[in-house]
């Protein structure tokens, strides 16, 4: 099986950025615990991630034939892009949409998900676990 995770704007400043929500670990931090993960799960991994939209959508098209599973994170896109979940649709790869925080008990606009309805399932709120989690929905 070969996964790609795909993380959107700011994940890359994880560990700077609002650490009370979001936690002091690092995004190579992240990186490692996932390919670690993956490793023992006998998982071929792969990572993008981006602040631009477009890089984002090219990324998800270029995986259309390589990949069997997607882990995304659309971060601040997951609220606003229609192009994302149109990609998503577009490729159908199974994908596991994941937030670390509880986005549902958060500002009223992260209530709002456009990629939700493409994809297998939503994780929200575990943390960096909930990365693992997804590689396992995946794998299953």
């Amino acid at each position: 099986m070969k996964i790609l995770v795909i993380n959107g704007p700011n994940i890359n400043m994880l560990g700077i950025r609002e650490p009370a929500i979001y936690g002091k670990s690092t995004y190579g931090e992240l990186v490692e615990m996932i390919s670690d993960y993956c490793k023992e799960k006998n998982v071929q991994v792969d990572f993008f991630q981006s602040n631009h939209e477009g890089a984002m959508v090219d990324a998800i098209q270029q995986a259309y034939g390589s990949y069997d599973g997607i882990v995304m994170n659309p971060a601040a896109y997951t609220h606003t892009s229609v192009a994302i979940a149109d990609a998503l649709k577009a490729v159908g790869i199974p994908t596991v949409e994941v937030h670390i925080s509880d986005v549902s008990k958060r500002e009223a606009f992260r209530q709002i998900s456009y990629v939700r309805d493409v994809c297998v399932a939503t994780i929200a709120g575990k943390g960096f676990d909930g990365y693992l989690e997804a590689v396992d929905i995946l794998i299953k």
